[in-house]
């Protein structure tokens, strides 16, 4: 057996770096996570707290003929999303999840973020992710308030399109029609806002929902400058929230053109 004598490394020649060169590799190397959305989340707080007396108002105002989501002035903080999104991508919403639930949240020109949202007690989780979906924020906390009002239907419609006005309609057992012109129902059920400037939500809450048969439809109202782009609704249908017996169901929905009126789902309930 021979043995090969160890192969001989040839010396690398290394050119030396000046302070400059330096200093353009460090920042290609570091521009793309300056450039990346950076969210944070002001409300909800984690931790622990309790909701008793605090000032909680589900609906919203509305502003014609451009309404969107809105935070009424002295909305208690048990109450509230609020946070920003820094270098967000401009021309899209991003995109909040609460405890489960996807919809779509509307980035002023800064990047802050504002609305209500009417949680339970008990353990409740936000998420707030970028337009971009790259980043994200998430917090958890717990309300021991237990006598919190609590809600036991609550039916979520998002849209994909700026400029576009879809309506949510809800049918219940009783015969009560909640939509944009009649909000709140006898039976305590309540739309929270009429969205006409593109992607919503409006969400449809119940906290005593009667027994019995349930209609869901969704409206294309009105669209934008080009009436020819496809809409897709998403209605998200939850019962139950946050107790074992909690069930989600989530519907999309293509909406073609102005006047469409689309029946999403009928249930039973319980």
């Amino acid at each position: 057996m021979t043995h090969r004598p160890p192969a001989r490394l040839k010396p690398l020649n290394l050119v030396p770096m000046t302070p400059r060169s330096i200093a353009l590799l460090l920042v290609s190397t570091l521009l793309p996570a300056w450039t990346l959305a950076q969210v944070t989340i002001d409300a909800p707080k984690a931790g622990w707290r309790n909701s008793a007396g605090a000032r909680e108002e589900y609906t919203q105002a509305v502003n014609y003929p451009a309404s969107s989501v809105n935070l009424r002035p002295g909305q208690s903080e048990t109450a509230q999303i609020r946070g920003r999104i820094a270098n967000a991508p401009k021309g899209k919403p991003a995109t909040l999840v609460v405890n489960g639930v996807a919809m779509p949240l509307e980035l002023r020109e800064d990047g802050r973020y504002a609305r209500p949202y009417g949680f339970g007690n008990g353990s409740n989780s936000v998420e707030v992710r970028s337009p971009d979906g790259k980043s994200r924020a998430r917090t958890q906390f717990v309300d021991s308030y237990e006598g919190k009002t609590q809600s036991r239907l609550r039916v979520v419609l998002s849209w994909d399109s700026p400029g576009t006005d879809m309506d949510l309609h809800v049918v219940t057992p009783a015969g009560g029609h909640a939509w944009y012109g009649n909000r709140v129902l006898k039976d305590g059920s309540a739309l929270d806002v009429d969205v006409t400037t593109g992607y919503g939500p409006e969400i449809f809450s119940s906290a005593a929902p009667p027994k019995g048969n349930y209609h869901v439809y969704v409206n294309y109202f009105g669209g934008g400058a080009d009436s020819s782009i496809l809409t897709v609704a998403q209605v998200a249908i939850i019962t139950n929230e946050n107790t074992p017996r909690e069930k989600q169901q989530v519907f999309q929905v293509p909406m073609r053109a102005a006047g469409e009126l689309t029946l999403v789902k009928s249930f039973v309930f319980p």
